[in-house]
């Protein structure tokens, strides 16, 4: 498990606050909560380290589930990426906004999360503290149709197959091929 350790007291505000933003922690590389930031000043560039939860789906006929993100979506818009994918709210623990972000975008629920790995990764404009999970499951999710458009169930072949067509997210490629052998040895 790897959690969070926020202050006894509201961490300080980093950027500027806009009305009903989207508050997100700001963390050190092992979780301590150093500030809180509102989502786009995060996103804008701030390269603030900040938590999100990746979910990676398998059933047990060596499938892995994938979702395409919604067209409206600032990043990678239509592209196929983990299943679930999200941030971590201030005061939330990564697991609580993984069971969060797996019900708003798959109506996913009651699964047993396997923490596979934390670290960091750095785009263009963000800094991500990732924490990757896995869960074994025969259900089929159901994409909420905005954030996820759709999403299928893919072979470890397929998946190698489009590795660098650019229909998967540059982040997922990465990611799977780190760990795909853990996710298979869940099996």
């Amino acid at each position: 498990m790897f959690s969070l350790v926020y202050p006894s007291e509201p961490a300080p505000l980093l950027g500027t606050m806009v009305n009903n933003a989207e508050m997100m922690p700001v963390t050190e590389p092992g979780g301590l909560v150093v500030g809180r930031a509102c989502r786009d000043f995060i996103h804008g560039g701030s390269l603030l380290l900040h938590p999100v939860v990746h979910l990676h789906i398998i059933n047990r006929q060596s499938k892995i589930y994938l979702q395409r993100r919604g067209l409206e979506k600032k990043l990678y818009p239509g592209l196929w990426d983990t299943a679930v994918g999200g941030h971590v709210a201030y005061g939330e623990q990564m697991e609580e906004a993984l069971y969060r972000e797996a019900a708003e975008e798959l109506d996913f629920r009651h699964f047993n999360p396997v923490l596979i790995k934390v670290y960091e990764f750095e785009g263009k404009n963000e800094r991500e503290l990732i924490g990757v999970y896995a869960a074994i499951s025969s259900k089929t999710p159901k994409p909420d149709g905005f954030e996820v458009t759709e999403g299928r169930w893919w072979t470890d072949e397929e998946i190698r197959d489009v590795m660098g067509s650019g229909l998967l997210t540059p982040n997922f490629e990465q990611e799977y091929s780190q760990i795909k052998d853990t996710l298979f040895s869940l099996l």
